[in-house]
């Protein structure tokens, strides 16, 4: 049995690589600004409309668009330079948030829609080219704190931005918080401009990309195809989305319907809650699961302790009015959460040869922000149907997490155990 390697140091690994230092600079930046966007959305679109299923559109809004572009953002993360591909992406949206500005009355609400699908698709050709570049500027045996590092980043933002976007909205007003989220994906732009990012020199046949585009996918997806060890991988985050796509739609509601006086701050809370715990989750199962063969049984009972969690949280919700309390469940549902996250991430990371990571991540982006959007779809529909009050509805999504990380502990931990016995799977 091969003996783990030594993981190197969170701080030691910022201190070393310059290069992943850089992006992860620009990377606290933008998700700053993001998680106030975010937070302002969500009151706008709720004061706007006063209605569950327009705020469900804003969900579906920000992941449908991100799907569907996601084939496409995968061939250029691929094809072309994945560092000029972030700094386009960062100018672009700097230029799309200021577009809120001018939404102030309910006849406007189609814009934010606009505005919101033209931000994702632009964070889609981000999103998969950041991830194909963290092997290519870190060693194999760092990319679990690489990794644990962009995910307690994006859960510490999370819990920072959101509380704090929550009182920006509330007392600095909704245009202040969309100029400091144009200028943030500005800051950004400008650190990853100054790293250096190797890659592999795509060779392509000199067709125009517009009539290779469908080949190009489908090569992607085949190669996901052949191998099922990447497959697992691929649709981990697609499997937890199945009830948890609808389960973070319902926290913004949860937190409107406790402290309707004070909906953003409320919502800010809830929100706050979910960051730590996806910052606490990956920090702790890197120190308890150092051998990778153990990750996909806890990626399974991690799927199920979300569940459990949203559980607690509906129930506390029925019986208590503050949103403190509820908060408590939310945070240790999404500390399983964050845990899932890294540990697919990395494996990944680890299967895939660069030549096809970007497409291989697009795809994965475009099966968790799909199956995201069918989630929140369907719950929001029962609310606007009136067919089952708020907490049902997160009751009954927290079972249908529950269900899936039992799937998965029977579908995927035996086929992970016969792959790697069989040599499928290489030792780290």
């Amino acid at each position: 049995m091969s003996t783990p390697p030594r993981q190197i140091g969170y701080l030691e690994l910022l201190r070393e690589n310059v290069s992943f230092r850089r992006l992860w600079t620009g990377t606290v930046v933008s998700l700053f600004g993001d998680w106030f966007n975010t937070i302002a959305l969500y009151s706008l679109i709720l004061s706007l409309s006063g209605s569950e299923f327009a705020l469900g559109a804003v969900f579906i809004t920000k992941m449908l668009p991100w799907a569907l572009a996601s084939p496409i953002a995968g061939i250029l993360a691929d094809r072309f330079n994945r560092r000029r591909l972030m700094i386009i992406s960062d100018l672009l949206r700097a230029v799309v948030v200021l577009g809120f500005l001018v939404v102030d009355e309910p006849s406007e609400v189609m814009l934010i829609y606009v505005l919101t699908a033209a931000q994702v698709v632009l964070g889609s050709v981000f999103q998969p080219a950041k991830s194909a570049s963290v092997p290519n500027i870190v060693k194999r045996e760092h990319l679990v704190t690489a990794n644990t590092i962009m995910a307690a980043t994006w859960s510490v933002l999370l819990a920072i931005g959101a509380a704090a976007g929550g009182f920006a909205v509330e007392y600095l007003g909704l245009k202040a918080v969309f100029i400091m989220d144009s200028l943030t994906y500005l800051v950004s732009a400008w650190f990853i401009y100054r790293t250096v990012i190797p890659q592999f020199t795509y060779v392509s046949s000199g067709e125009s990309l517009v009539r290779t585009a469908h080949r190009e996918v489908m090569d992607g997806l085949r190669h996901i195809k052949r191998f099922p060890a990447i497959r697992r991988m691929a649709t981990t985050k697609a499997v937890w989305a199945m009830g948890g796509g609808a389960l973070v739609f319902l926290l913004a509601l949860l937190g409107e319907s406790l402290n309707p006086e004070a909906a953003s701050v409320s919502i800010g809370i809830l929100f706050a809650a979910r960051g730590v715990g996806t910052g606490v989750g990956p920090v702790a199962v890197r120190s308890w699961f150092k051998d990778e063969r153990l990750w996909p049984p806890v990626i399974g009972t991690c799927i199920i302790l979300t569940g459990a969690g949203y559980i607690a949280a509906g129930w506390m919700a029925a019986v208590y009015t503050a949103s403190f309390l509820v908060a408590i469940p939310v945070m240790l549902a999404h500390t399983a959460g964050g845990a899932n996250w890294v540990f697919s991430t990395v494996l990944l990371q680890q299967r895939v040869v660069d030549q096809y990571r970007g497409r291989v991540f697009a795809t994965e982006w475009l099966l968790v922000m799909g199956m995201e959007s069918i989630s929140i779809f369907v719950a929001s529909l029962i609310l606007e149907m009136g067919l089952l009050s708020l907490v049902q509805v997160v009751l009954v999504f927290g079972c249908v997490s529950m269900l899936s990380g039992v799937l998965w502990l029977i579908g995927v931990v035996p086929a992970e155990k016969r792959d790697r016995r069989e040599g499928r799977i290489p030792e780290s």
